[in-house]
């Protein structure tokens, strides 16, 4: 298995772990539930370096990453960053992915690990379509660490790092902290207030610790995937390879937001445009279920007007802490997608009513960042 530059200190914190899309990762470390409150009340340090980095630069960057992906990248300001979607011909999601404009002539495209040698290979392929443009897998060269929770941002400052209240959500910085550069970009996979740092990978086992040493009296731990899935699923976030994969399309998947059809063309415009105009075959829901179960990835979606009449498929589910119920999102036909609708989850033989509820499960309290 391919190893982080901070597989030491997740031995060292005794973290359990696993094989994540060929990675040796901590799946926990605590305690699965018990870091999801870590995060929820005070904050969570993550190693995310499994993830891929892939520079795009050049005077002809901005027109190939318009052609790439399904976001309109010209309304991205120097400093600020969005979410997006790497696209076959067919409208089938390859990636899912965000988007940095990190320099004038220069993007930082952060990649799934799952997919990361797939879609280097593909933006390779494009890029040797067009001009003034050059495409770099830094993910061996840089670390990437996530820093989730309410107290983050204090945590940060009590690090070392300058004011950041002024950083608004999806925007970024330069940053230097432990004598090394960093891009501290505020995004995130929780739904809490919390910061991704990109730095140089030999740098990132001394930023770790630091950030503990500064945390620690904030009530920090390390977190793993674990907390990580349960988070993201509270906020309805999609998982590659759970929610999506290239036989779905961004439609199906309820991300039409970051599909910009007026931008002009771009790779799957035409099958994109003609599924938004006939409607789709399905749609991605989230749900919650009535009676105390929890759904699992791969569980049966059935209707509950026609008996045994199969509509679709978990892709997420778990036991909520926070809603004390099952919650999980999967695809189902278009009369069963409205808010509101009841559908029932075969959980091992038994039929359980589920409401199909408008995401996300998790709201955050009034008047927190």
């Amino acid at each position: 298995m391919k190893q982080t530059p901070l597989i030491d200190a997740h031995r060292k914190a005794q973290g359990k772990l696993v094989d994540f899309a060929g990675w040796e990762m901590p799946i926990q470390y605590s305690g699965v539930v018990d870091e999801y409150q870590t995060v929820r009340r005070h904050a969570g340090l993550f190693d995310v370096s499994h993830m891929g980095r892939i520079s795009v630069s050049g005077p002809g960057s901005l027109a190939f990453l318009q052609r790439v992906t399904t976001n309109d990248v010209s309304k991205l300001s120097v400093r600020q960053s969005h979410y997006s979607m790497i696209c076959a011909p067919n409208g089938g999601i390859k990636d899912d992915i965000f988007v940095y404009h990190v320099k004038p002539y220069e993007f930082l495209v952060c990649v799934n690990a799952s997919n990361r040698e797939k879609i280097v290979a593909w933006l390779h392929e494009k890029v040797a379509q067009a001009q003034g443009c050059k495409v770099q897998d830094q993910s061996a060269s840089l670390a990437q660490i996530a820093i989730q929770g309410p107290a983050s941002r204090d945590i940060l400052a009590a690090a070392g790092l300058a004011d950041l209240t002024t950083l608004k959500i999806r925007h970024c910085l330069d940053a230097t902290l432990c004598g090394h550069s960093l891009l501290v970009t505020r995004t995130g996979y929780t739904g809490e207030l919390g910061y991704e740092l990109y730095l140089p990978a030999a740098g990132a086992p001394t930023v770790w610790d630091r950030l503990l040493e500064a945390g620690r009296p904030l009530g920090i731990k390390p977190a793993g995937l674990g907390a990580r899935d349960l988070l993201r699923l509270e906020m309805a976030y999609l998982l590659y390879g759970n929610d999506m994969n290239e036989e779905t399309t961004p439609i199906e998947a309820g991300a039409e937001w970051v599909v910009k059809f007026d931008k002009g063309d771009f790779i799957g415009r035409t099958e994109l445009l003609a599924q938004q105009s006939q409607g789709a075959a399905r749609r991605l829901v989230a749900f919650e279920l009535v009676e105390k179960a929890v759904p699992r990835h791969g569980f049966k979606i059935l209707s509950a007007q026609v008996p045994h009449a199969e509509i679709g498929e978990v892709t997420s589910g778990n036991l909520s802490p926070l809603l004390q119920k099952g919650i999980g999102m999967g695809y189902v036909t278009p009369a069963a997608a409205q808010p509101g609708s009841s559908i029932l989850i075969d959980i091992r033989g038994k039929a359980c009513p589920a409401v199909v509820v408008k995401p996300p499960f998790y709201k955050k309290p009034a008047g927190t960042p």
